[in-house]
């Protein structure tokens, strides 16, 4: 088995497969799609076993979100004002960063008062 960050290639039944990984590409809701290899080079692999996580996964079980506490309050019992207090922590350590990628194309032409 033959394994880095763009493709994992391995032999079953004499056929060589070759497994293209997705590298920091563009989803259709402009986030960043990433599949890391979970099999080590030279190690045998069985049938069933997971060869690549992506940013949906952990292990090969779906982990979409995560829990967190947080402290609603009110303004007087009205909704105007509201507050939603969450750790600094959350903040700090980049808990919810998430990267969004947009593809932006512009043509240009040359014309005879140039381009």
């Amino acid at each position: 088995i033959y394994t880095d960050t763009h493709k994992i290639v391995f032999s079953s039944n004499g056929d060589t497969i070759n497994i293209p990984l997705v590298m920091y590409q563009c989803s259709n809701k402009n986030t960043c799609m990433h599949q890391k290899p979970k099999v080590q080079r030279g190690k045998c692999i069985k049938k069933g076993q997971i060869l690549a996580d992506g940013a949906a996964t952990v292990g090969g079980e779906l982990a979409l979100g995560k829990n967190v506490l947080v402290a609603h309050m009110p303004w007087e019992g009205y909704n105007f004002e509201d507050a939603v207090l969450i750790s600094a922590r959350l903040v700090y350590e980049d808990i919810y960063t998430s990267f969004h990628i947009r593809k932006y194309e512009i043509q240009t032409h040359v014309t005879g008062q140039g381009p």
